[in-house]
């Protein structure tokens, strides 16, 4: 692991390589899987601000999800998720276009101009999944995952890392400057490796 700042970083962040394709996996990370989407308690009352917004996209049957089951629950290690369809499979708050492709509905709203909040910050910066550790550390740790292998396909043949695919949701997540010097930090671990070729 990497220590920077208030964060413990996975050396995969900048080994592997990663860049959604969803025209060969369909968004099939919203579909599958047996929790939803954590969410960071700051996050509840920004999906209730949204609501309005997005729920003319959303199937009546996943309008009677959030009547149930609320929007949002607690799962089993007390944290807060997205809701899924009948507590295991879809989350709620996807909704497929035209290519059958599942998409986020906050997503949706937030590119239509309608609301100023992308989506769950968990979604964004997946296939990181952050770990708050008792020392008030932030471990990112790469999760992997058989849904997502064309993307691992694509970002080899794009040459792209996980860190520099998921340069936006870091940067929302840790702000411009921590990211700046996540960059110098690749770097000085870049020529580190190449020095002992």
């Amino acid at each position: 692991m990497i220590a920077h700042q208030n964060t413990l970083i996975s050396e995969d962040i900048f080994e592997k390589k990663f860049v959604c394709d969803l025209t060969a996996c369909k968004g099939k990370c919203c579909v599958s899987g047996d929790s939803g989407a954590p969410l960071e308690k700051s996050e509840l009352k920004e999906i209730e601000k949204a609501l309005p917004f997005i729920i003319n996209y959303l199937t009546p049957q996943k309008k009677a999800e959030l009547n149930k089951q609320g929007n949002f629950v607690i799962d089993n290690d007390g944290d807060y998720t997205t809701p899924l369809i009948n507590g295991n499979g879809e989350c709620v708050y996807l909704f497929y276009d035209n290519q059958n492709i599942a998409k986020c509905s906050f997503e949706k709203a937030y590119l239509d101009g309608q609301i100023k909040w992308k989506k769950p910050i968990s979604c964004h910066l997946y296939p990181i999944r952050i770990t708050k550790l008792k020392n008030k550390l932030d471990a990112l740790n790469y999760e992997v995952w058989d849904t997502c292998k064309a993307a691992c396909v694509n970002g080899v043949k794009l040459g792209v890392t996980i860190f520099s695919f998921l340069k936006e949701p870091l940067i929302r997540k840790y702000g411009k400057t921590w990211y700046t010097e996540l960059e110098q930090i690749y770097q000085a671990f870049q020529n580190s490796k190449n020095s002992k070729r």
